[in-house]
């Protein structure tokens, strides 16, 4: 096993770059997420890691191993990678034990070997019983367990997956996500995971990469990404939360002549600076901010408040009780963030 560093990543279609110098060291057995919205270039940088596509600039290595650069292409059967689809990309003409079996098949191992590892394989993933079957039999989380399966029984140092829940429904992505956990755990492999969904990568990830128009924004823990976004963009995209403007005199918030606590995560004697603002850290009190109820939406343990301030500013809000719309509030800021940029 061995960490995957990716040192000044860049590729270009017809002229136009869509992964920009991006330097991410991915520790070995580590479970990254690259995330972002559609277009952002993760799923090219993913098939540039398994060699599905060739880089414009920079370097890939897994250990002291270089994969790829301008000159250099390791092909993707050399790189000791597994692929997992969001298409599954199971052969409809083969049994389940033939897909799961094909890996092997490529590199002679055959007769009871190949079963034993096959059906081993198959075991993990609860699908011993399946074996016989054809694809077109089993429902889309059973041929996702198969594409696993198959991942599994070819032993690699890196698992790349891409967007592997998108043609689940919720209760299935759900039960997947365990199943995901637990093969990652039993298989000890660097694992690289491609979703645009942030909730699916703060659930499975131990680090994240957020990505936006080409480039690496942020690389961290899914907590650090939480609490402490490195601009205004990051803050907007992952969780929910607010990014306002607010007067900061010598770390005493002031926002429309009214004080309120801040734990900020930088310091400064900025006058004005982007604070983002979670709304877990928002309460509706006696005395605070004055804020009218924009929408009130019930989410089944509470609500979330859409809230306007006197200024102009918008404010999300977690409250226990429905609000009316157009009602007049009282708010307190409990936490928030400065960011860097806004």
């Amino acid at each position: 096993m061995a960490e995957l560093r990716l040192e000044h990543l860049s590729k270009a279609f017809a002229g136009q770059t869509v992964v920009r110098d991006i330097n991410l060291t991915i520790p070995q057995g580590a479970f990254t997420a690259l995330l972002g919205p559609s277009g952002c270039g993760k799923t090219t940088t993913l098939r540039i890691l398994a060699g599905l596509e060739t880089l414009s600039e920079g370097r890939l290595w897994l250990g002291d191993r270089l994969l790829a650069d301008k000159t250099l292409h390791t092909p993707p059967e050399q790189r000791d990678m597994g692929m997992v689809f969001q298409s599954y990309a199971l052969w409809p003409h083969m049994t389940v034990a033939g897909n799961v079996g094909y890996p092997l098949k490529l590199r002679n191992v055959n007769g009871a070997a190949r079963h034993k590892q096959v059906m081993d394989a198959l075991e993990v993933v609860e699908l011993g019983a399946y074996a016989a079957r054809s694809p077109q039999e089993l429902s889309g989380g059973q041929r996702q367990r198969v594409a696993l399966a198959r991942c599994l029984v070819a032993e690699p140092q890196v698992v790349l997956l891409d967007e592997p829940l998108a043609n689940l429904d919720r209760h299935l992505r759900a039960t997947m996500e365990q199943t995901f956990r637990d093969f990652h755990r039993r298989t000890g492999a660097t694992f690289v995971y491609v979703t645009h969904d942030q909730a699916e990568a703060m659930a499975l990830a131990s680090h994240i990469a957020v990505m936006h128009q080409g480039e690496l924004m942020q690389w961290g823990a899914p907590q650090a990404l939480y609490q402490q976004p490195q601009n205004g963009w990051v803050a907007r995209f992952i969780g929910k939360g607010s990014v306002l403007m607010l007067a900061t005199p010598a770390g005493v918030q002031q926002l429309d002549g009214a004080q309120m606590h801040a734990g900020l995560a930088h310091t400064g004697a900025d006058l004005h600076q982007p604070v983002l603002v979670r709304p877990e850290h928002v309460q509706v009190t006696s005395e605070g901010l004055s804020a009218e109820v924009q929408s009130c939406i019930y989410q089944g343990e509470r609500y979330l408040l859409d809230l306007r301030l006197r200024d102009g500013q918008t404010l999300s809000a977690f409250h226990h009780a429905p609000l009316q719309c157009k009602q007049v509030v009282a708010v307190r800021l409990t936490q928030g963030w400065r960011l860097e940029t806004a």
